[in-house]
């Protein structure tokens, strides 16, 4: 797996940006899109607009194609099932990342919760845990998942 991770941002990466691949930032690429892959399975059903958001959040903070949107992501797939903890994940991008692209990617996590237009709590509990891994501040945390949740009409039952 590792070979094709690596065959990944050779191909992909190097050609659009025209100097070798950064480590660094292919790995946080490849575990900020764990984490939302994570944040879709939390429930126990991923649905297409689930999976929709987790494509838009990667492609759109990446700048990546379509194509380098799902090749990242099946990689990032492959990852998040062999993985046994999150820590692996939150740990890179709480260093490599800002204060502001941390409390972004909570965001993108609410969105992907609120996608299927539905919360579940274990989503919910495993946004919170990320953004206590991310050290993001309380206040960032829910003003992202007002933010999040202002962009679709939720269930207010299934609250």
């Amino acid at each position: 797996m590792i070979k094709r991770i690596q065959q990944f941002f050779n191909t992909q990466i190097q050609a659009r940006t025209g100097s070798g691949p950064q480590d660094s930032q292919q790995a946080l690429q490849l575990a900020t899109a764990a984490l939302l892959i994570e944040v879709s399975r939390a429930d126990f059903a991923v649905d297409d607009a689930e999976q929709q958001a987790v494509a838009r959040a990667v492609q759109n903070l990446f700048g990546l194609s379509r194509q380098q949107t799902d090749e990242l992501i099946a990689l990032a797939e492959e990852e998040a099932k062999q993985s046994v903890s999150l820590y692996q994940f939150t740990e890179l991008v709480d260093k490599q990342f800002p204060a502001e692209q941390k409390i972004q990617i909570v965001e993108m996590m609410w969105r992907v919760v609120f996608a299927d237009r539905d919360n579940d709590m274990h989503e919910e509990h495993l946004v919170s845990k990320v953004a206590d891994l991310l050290h993001v501040p309380r206040a960032a945390y829910l003003r992202a998942r007002h933010v999040a949740e202002g962009e679709v009409n939720i269930d207010p039952a299934s609250k």
